[in-house]
């Protein structure tokens, strides 16, 4: 046991920076930042409650899906490049940004099976129903708001929030 004590007062001795350098739960040089981090991280904490309490829990939207031949469960007719999907799809957004109506765009553009019958309505939904990517970008809309291109495992969405 004496020899631990002595091989660790040399470590000390030698200019051994272990415990200035060390994490702050080590009581090391870091721990002066500690207070800062700690309320950067409450802040961050705080934030995201607050966003989750106000989130509601189910949403209305529609949207257009634009496929390329490396998209799930797409159609074997879709033989476009992953560019041309995202070319196709910048289109949609720009005409969708212009005015025209998104059920027009949907019938236009959409290559998600059955989208025109019901003009791209994915009815209401919670957020753990769909991709990550796209219930992020569809529940961050307000009702009426069209999202920016969102890009899925399916291809290209573009969303617009019904409710």
């Amino acid at each position: 046991m004496s020899r631990v004590l002595i091989l660790f007062a040399s470590m000390l001795c030698a200019g051994c920076t272990t415990l200035m350098s060390s994490p702050d739960y080590a009581g090391g040089a870091l721990a002066e930042e500690a207070p800062l981090r700690m309320a950067r991280e409450e802040r961050t904490l705080r934030s995201q409650n607050e966003s989750a309490v106000n989130e509601p829990r189910s949403i209305g939207a529609k949207h257009v899906l634009v496929m390329h031949s490396g998209s799930e469960r797409k159609p074997p007719e879709i033989t476009r490049s992953r560019a041309e999907a995202r070319t196709r799809a910048e289109e949609a957004l720009a005409k969708a940004r212009a005015g025209q109506k998104f059920d027009d765009l949907v019938i236009e553009y959409s290559d998600e099976p059955g989208a025109e019958d019901r003009a791209g309505d994915l009815g209401v939904f919670t957020k753990k129903e769909m991709v990550k990517a796209f219930s992020d970008a569809a529940f961050k809309l307000k009702v009426g708001e069209t999202s920016e291109i969102v890009e899925t495992p399916f291809g290209f969405h573009i969303i617009q929030r019904t409710e």
